[in-house]
């Protein structure tokens, strides 16, 4: 193991011309200190790593094998190296994760200040009967995606419009014994292609497109004045999370914004304003420290590298159990 990237029996047979399976078998049996290992027989539940626990934290969900989901919780000072992970526990209801954490001393949990977490109400509830005293903050790239998605919901109906109309006059011409040609726009691209090559614009702010990425969206943006009205509102809201404002400025700011959604008259909006009112404090709790959840999906990244250079999961225990020998 060198550097926190595990290196493959495999690789080893490959560059040294051992035996890699028997490498494997010996290191699992004998040199891994596995068959010793405390947390042996409860590890495909649950494993726990109370000393690990410090004042700011992130929860969140990762699949380890065959979309088998486990509940994460990790130090963020660690920094995705030894004593990151606290627990790892499977499955994602409520009521056996908070079974599992409260086992964690209560006088470790109460100094915990802050808990990053995506807007799930199961990792709301267990963040709020775990850590009582710690303050909740909710991820802003999940509340930025739901932006994003409102927008690209918008463009994927036009699309299929799109491609219902040109199916018609299609159609229409071969009945006709004429020969169909597209509607065609000043970049070369016909309507249904003009709303499948937006998708990543429309991700992006206006400063970050390519030229050509520019020249398409306006054209998108004058065919469908809808998608560009939705692009907007959801780069606004980027906009104020960018920004280095106070928790109250910001809610005078989002207090604008909701304004805006009215206005609009999306659906897709209006249901994401209703989800702000539900996590209306911990959204707002950003702005105190400018804490995400980025640090628990880049630990998630770490466990799918780890995961894929082993080429898959085999053996959950023996897996976990090489896990936590790196990162707990």
């Amino acid at each position: 193991m060198l550097d926190n990237n595990p290196i493959n029996t495999k690789g080893l047979e490959v560059y040294y011309g051992i035996d890699g399976n028997l490498l494997q078998r010996q290191y699992k049996k004998t040199l891994s200190a596995y068959e010793s290992w405390a947390q042996k027989l409860h590890s495909e539940e649950y494993l726990l790593y109370p000393q690990n626990t410090g004042p700011y934290l992130a929860i969140d969900e990762t699949a380890l094998s065959n979309g088998e989901l486990y509940t994460v919780l990790t130090n963020k000072l660690a920094r995705g190296k030894k004593r990151s992970i606290i627990a790892m526990i499977k499955g994602t209801r409520s009521s056996d994760v908070i079974d599992i954490l409260q086992r964690i001393p209560k006088s470790l949990r109460d100094k915990v200040k802050e808990i990053s977490l995506d807007m799930a109400a199961s990792m709301n509830q267990i963040a709020r009967y775990c850590f009582t005293k710690a303050k909740r903050v909710t991820d802003r790239f999940h509340v930025q995606k739901l932006a994003f998605e409102a927008v690209q919901e918008i463009r994927i109906k036009h699309r299929w419009e799109a491609i219902d109309q040109e199916n018609q006059l299609y159609q229409q011409a071969k009945q006709q014994n004429k020969k169909f040609t597209p509607r065609v726009f000043s970049n070369g691209d016909t309507p249904k292609q003009l709303l499948a090559r937006s998708r990543y614009l429309l991700f992006k702010t206006p400063n970050k497109w390519t030229e050509s990425q520019e020249i398409r969206a306006h054209i998108l943006f004058s065919e469908y004045p809808d998608i560009k009205q939705a692009y907007q509102l959801s780069v606004k809201l980027s906009t104020i999370y960018n920004q280095k404002i106070t928790k109250s400025i910001a809610l005078t700011k989002m207090a604008h914004w909701f304004k805006d959604v009215d206005i609009a008259g999306f659906k897709s909006f209006a249901v994401i304003k209703r989800t702000f009112e539900q996590h209306y404090d911990s959204i707002l709790n950003y702005f105190d420290n400018r804490s995400s959840n980025a640090y628990a999906e880049s630990f998630n990244s770490k466990i799918k590298e780890f995961r894929r250079s082993f080429r898959g999961v085999r053996d959950i225990k023996f897996f976990l159990f090489r896990l936590t020998n790196i990162f707990a």
